[in-house]
């Protein structure tokens, strides 16, 4: 199936009713997230998994085409692949109980505090092997991959002790082995305290700094350390120390910020430098301000405040602030267990304020960015990997009109074709 586009990711693209995408090597901020490129009966020509055209039909030339077989794409829209950049998806365990007792009006902080929560996952997921959390994993990539996720970040975070968060991460490699996306790594070591820490937080903040950071680093899988700023859970300050030794060690730095009440989670993130501030929720205008002024990605959730019964982020405060906003799944066991792009794309111009256009940059370049690799991939654009999807639909418009339907017709990876419908 993967060769019907040509030997080694050779590929040509015709008959696209229109093509739409941001473009450039950065992320898109305030208003520029707006400015993306549609161009109808347009065609795409990649060689060796690189795009070389991406434009109007009639641009094309005897040179670029040589030598491929054409596809057609029978009047589908293409955009860039999705970049999911914020997801837990190696783990063992379900939650479902806990989900219906949120419908009942339970608190995801109260269930938190009565044992469940992330703990639970990391009973489960402390008892999993290697080749189970493999092929757990993979089950779940290639159910992105029929979503049009062609990157996605892997956070652990569910073992909160050295050999199984060690044991996630190379899980984490292993899926991106055994399947056709790149998966990025982020250690979460700050999730929850470890069940021996007895809920002395500060101790095993100490613990992860001394002894599994360094571990992490050796491995050379986690590009990303992460933690969980949130009043009852990790203050800014343990998460300074964990962040700052993470760095001192190579890792760029994330932040769960703002989610369940104002943590000063995003005025650290900005202070560090982060790659991104994910959640903010609960951000206020002047976290917006600083984010912006950083150059940190803000990354909006729609999926986990749906999922709570939360309110949304202010994702039209933040651009307009000139945030570089990024829009992702959050996939997990707990908060949001559905890794639905179509139906985040949806919340987030229905519930968010997001226009189409909008929404495309957060989820594709933006993506990239938030990752830190808004370099090669995140927009179709010569010389970037030719990573993108086709719609059963002849514009991105359809994408939140057809609302929480997956309209992917092909997901195509490194040009090189990895579903189709």
């Amino acid at each position: 199936m993967a060769h019907e586009l040509g030997e080694g990711g050779d590929l040509l693209i015709l008959g696209i009713s229109e093509l739409a995408t941001a473009v450039g090597d950065s992320a898109r901020r305030g208003d520029a997230m707006r400015d993306i490129v549609r161009i109808p009966d347009a065609a795409v020509v990649a060689r060796g998994g690189v795009i070389e055209y991406a434009g109007p039909r009639l641009g094309l030339t005897q040179e670029l085409v040589e030598g491929l077989e054409p596809l057609d794409a029978h009047g589908a829209a293409a955009m860039p692949g999705i970049v999911d950049s914020h997801a837990h998806f190696v783990f063992a365990g379900y939650r479902a109980d806990e989900f219906l007792q949120r419908a009942r009006g339970s608190s995801y902080m109260e269930i938190h505090r009565n044992g469940g929560g992330i703990l639970r996952t990391v009973e489960a997921t402390r008892a999993a092997d290697l080749d189970a959390l493999m092929r757990l994993g993979e089950a779940r990539a290639w159910a992105m991959i029929q979503q049009g996720v062609t990157s996605v970040e892997s956070k652990s975070g569910y073992g909160l002790d050295l050999e199984t968060e060690l044991r996630q991460l190379e899980a984490s490699r292993a899926v991106a082995e055994r399947a056709p996306i790149d998966v990025v790594a982020s250690y979460l070591g700050l999730h929850a305290t470890g069940p021996e820490f007895a809920g002395d937080a500060s101790r095993y903040v100490d613990y992860a700094i001394a002894e599994v950071l360094p571990a992490v680093a050796l491995q050379g899988i986690a590009r990303f350390a992460d933690a969980f700023c949130e009043p009852g859970v990790f203050s800014p300050e343990e998460c300074r120390r964990f962040l700052e030794a993470a760095k001192a060690l190579g890792l760029g730095v994330k932040i769960h910020a703002e989610e369940l009440q104002r943590s000063g989670g995003a005025a650290l993130a900005a202070r560090l430098g982060a790659a991104s501030a994910d959640h903010l929720i609960m951000a206020a205008p002047e976290d917006h301000a600083l984010l912006a002024e950083a150059g940190v990605v803000a990354t909006c959730l729609p999926l986990t405040s749906f999922c709570l019964g939360a309110k949304y982020a202010d994702a039209r405060g933040m651009i307009d602030s000139g945030c570089a906003l990024a829009l992702a799944t959050d996939l997990n066991p707990g908060s949001a267990c559905s890794g639905s792009v179509a139906l985040a794309m949806a919340l987030a111009v229905l519930s968010m304020g997001m226009s189409v256009e909008e929404t495309l940059t957060a989820f594709t370049l933006n993506g990239a960015a938030a990752l830190g690799l808004a370099g090669d991939r995140g927009s179709l654009e010569p010389g970037k990997r030719a990573d993108l999807i086709l719609l059963d639909a002849p514009s991105i418009d359809y994408l939140p009109y057809r609302t929480g339907v997956n309209l992917v017709q092909a997901t195509i990876k490194d040009g090189e074709l990895s579903y189709r419908a």
